[in-house]
């Protein structure tokens, strides 16, 4: 039998004290950090953040930071450290002549601290797919994009870009191609699409293993949809519906065609029941269905009335294309008369409402913006932060609206092992911001600095990236302003 010597048992001991002091070699040492656990709902207060390459190599107490050796030291100060934000819904579109303007928006995500967004459709998708590429291999700057591609919809749909569908064998065709672009999710859509292949196409993608969002079809009961597999409701108010004590009576009296649906979501509206909405909430919880409220957007059209938004600042950061989609709810909107306008008012505070219901119910509550095109003064950016301005102000904690931008959409997309928290082995996508998101939410509108893939922006670094994003919006204003004056010249 092998019997070690002492002085083998010495020079051993001495080789492990000596290795187990030796400083870990790190690309970046974050020090004292208060690290908010999202999870946890907890501050880990003076703690060091090490960094390697793209993940977190190690968050320890700072009394430990000499178990790092850094290239770089990033000295916190206190500053408050949180996961990098997720935009659940977004869109990029407008148009081929629009496409420079859409990847404008791709440096916004970073100024304000968000680390991917979702691409719920758009027309735009070819270039969307190159984005998505070209970030995930480093060759372009912007968050990580994860997309559905285009939505599915019936023939004749007013979505510019979609895939209209007719039939099963046109659901299978269309899902095979989207299969073939690497969706990451699907999306349908209830413009034209009939009740019976909206459930066909949903049961199809999920055969598949496919995760969907959706606007739900009416006549559909929010229970059936859910159980059918739906993985997520874009926009609140196709939840409220499930709180009717009426909504199978009133969705079938609306495929029967004996009133209309905006009738029918009057029925509902007068029918809404607190404890059937619970009841309804916890059996999408159960389910998994998710729910993107998307409030921010249906604030500002609801109340264009207050506020037209001709002189928001942050237009300088909006191309002159994308800011002309925006008149189409503009010009709806000042349509309404006193009583229209008390009616979408009333409408908006009924939808943000239920938020609390669903929290309280264990639904998944994903924080996006309906930001991109079209939804009038719904800024990319910035309007994340508004979405959890208007969770808060609906009746959810700092803490919630926090999590519902970090680990929810990390976990709805599958992504948690890496994404959505702070720890050892994740993605090194920290914001640092001065104040305490979980005591104000508004603080995660302070940035003080957002590590990205291991890569640090400073304060500096993220306003030059605004900065060159306001320069290219000023040259593109300059050059649609000439070429009206060209036209005017022409046409005289």
């Amino acid at each position: 039998m092998f019997r070690p010597t002492r002085l083998l048992v010495a020079t051993l001991a001495c080789a492990f004290a000596a290795g187990a002091g030796a400083a870990e070699p790190v690309d970046l040492l974050i020090r004292h950090a208060a690290v908010v656990d999202v999870v946890a709902g907890k501050i880990r207060r003076d703690r060091a953040i090490a960094v390697r390459g793209d993940r977190i190599a190690g968050i320890v107490d700072d009394a430990r930071a000499g178990d790092y050796a850094p290239e770089r030291s990033l000295d916190a100060g206190g500053k408050y450290a949180i996961p990098a934000l997720w935009d659940m819904h977004v869109h990029f579109g407008g148009g081929e002549a629009l496409i420079e303007e859409n990847k404008n928006l791709l440096p916004l995500y970073l100024a304000h601290g968000i680390a991917a967004v979702r691409d719920a459709a758009g027309d735009l998708s070819p270039s969307v797919f190159e984005w998505r590429d070209a970030v995930a291999a480093g060759r372009l700057e912007g968050p990580t994009i994860f997309t559905s591609g285009p939505k599915l919809e019936g023939y004749e749909s007013i979505w510019p870009g979609d895939i209209e569908v007719g039939n099963p064998a046109e659901i299978s065709a269309a899902l095979d191609r989207l299969q073939g672009w690497k969706v990451d999710f699907v999306k349908i859509t209830d413009n034209t699409l009939s009740p019976e292949l909206f459930m066909d196409a949903l049961q199809q993608a999920r055969a598949r293993g496919l995760k969907v969002s959706a606007h739900l079809p009416f006549v559909l009961n929010v229970d059936e949809v859910s159980a059918a597999g739906l993985s997520s409701i874009e926009h609140i108010e196709y939840a409220y519906k499930a709180g009717s004590t009426k909504e199978a009576e009133i969705g079938a009296m609306v495929r029967r065609g004996e009133i209309d649906a905006k009738e029918g979501w009057n029925r509902v509206q007068a029918s809404f029941d607190r404890d059937t909405a619970l009841a309804a909430y916890r059996r999408l919880a159960a389910r998994g269905t998710a729910i993107t409220p998307t409030l921010n957007g249906s604030y500002v059209a609801t109340y264009l009335d207050r506020d037209d938004h001709r002189d928001d600042a942050y237009l300088q950061y909006i191309g002159p294309g994308l800011e002309a989609t925006y008149a189409w709810r503009v010009e709806r909107a000042a349509k309404d008369d006193a009583a229209a306008i008390e009616r979408r008012h009333q409408r908006y505070r009924r939808n943000a409402a239920i938020l609390p219901l669903l929290q309280r119910s264990g639904v998944r509550i994903l924080a996006g913006t309906d930001a991109g095109f079209l939804n009038s003064f719904n800024y990319p950016g910035i309007g994340l932060h508004d979405e959890m301005q208007r969770f808060v102000e609906s009746g959810l904690s700092p803490l919630q609206a926090l999590q519902a931008a970090t680990i929810n959409g990390a976990r709805f997309l599958g992504r948690d092992d890496h994404y959505g928290s702070l720890d050892t082995g994740k993605a090194a996508d920290i914001v640092l911001l001065d104040a305490d998101p979980l005591r104000d939410i508004a603080a995660t509108r302070r940035i003080d600095a957002f590590v990205l893939r291991g890569k640090v922006y400073d304060r500096a670094a993220l306003d030059a990236l605004l900065d060159a994003v306001r320069r290219k919006v000023a040259e593109q204003r300059a050059a649609a302003k000439a070429a009206q004056a060209a036209a005017k010249t022409d046409e005289r």
